[in-house]
């Protein structure tokens, strides 16, 4: 399935959520969540729905090698690195920060690089984290995308909302699109 498919079924999924989804809430107030068993070892690992070993880049990238990478590798974000020998992220740039940072603001992406316009944090979870645990950070932070990264801090891998349409419930779904899509009074330029 490729991302234009899973982003249609992430929309058809969401459209018959939304229809007749009563989002309901523990005493609490605290939302609750369909679990499969609710046992720690049930749990999905994010290891288990990432994509794996994705493409990346360095701040030194150009846009337009930015863009040919995203077209090439269908996809919509890419990990930026130290280094092509050093993985850390230290970034990530999405085909939305070369629209809003760079096209709209009428800049010349020809002379630009990844680094002028990504976001300068990755936020990051591990391959052995629980999709639950993913799915909250991604929500708290209002991300669509997260990097997955080893024990030594490299990436290996990215969680986007169309992997989690591919193995959650349809709740969990539903709910990481309804919190990632809150309006923010953040802008997208920086």
């Amino acid at each position: 399935m490729n991302w234009g498919q899973s982003r249609g079924k992430l929309k058809e999924t969401w459209g018959r959520l939304t229809a007749s989804f009563a989002h309901r809430k523990t005493p609490g107030g605290v939302p609750s969540r369909d679990r499969l068993s609710g046992r720690e070892e049930d749990a999905i690992r994010v290891r288990e729905i990432m994509t794996g070993d994705p493409i990346c880049c360095t701040r030194e990238t150009s846009l337009p090698e930015v863009a040919r990478m995203m077209v090439e590798h269908d996809c919509g974000v890419i990990p930026v690195v130290e280094s092509r020998d050093n993985r850390k992220p230290v970034g990530v740039i999405t085909d939305r920060d070369i629209t809003c940072r760079v096209v709209a603001l009428r800049r010349n992406p020809l002379d630009m690089t990844a680094g002028d316009c990504m976001s300068p944090t990755a936020l990051t979870v591990r391959p052995e984290a629980s999709l639950e645990d993913c799915e909250r950070l991604m929500e708290k932070k209002q991300i669509r995308r997260i990097v997955v990264v080893d024990e030594r801090g490299d990436c290996c891998g990215l969680v986007a909302q169309a992997d989690i349409a591919r193995k959650a419930s349809e709740h969990d779904v539903a709910e990481v699109v309804r919190e990632v899509s809150r309006p923010t009074a953040e802008a997208s330029q920086r």
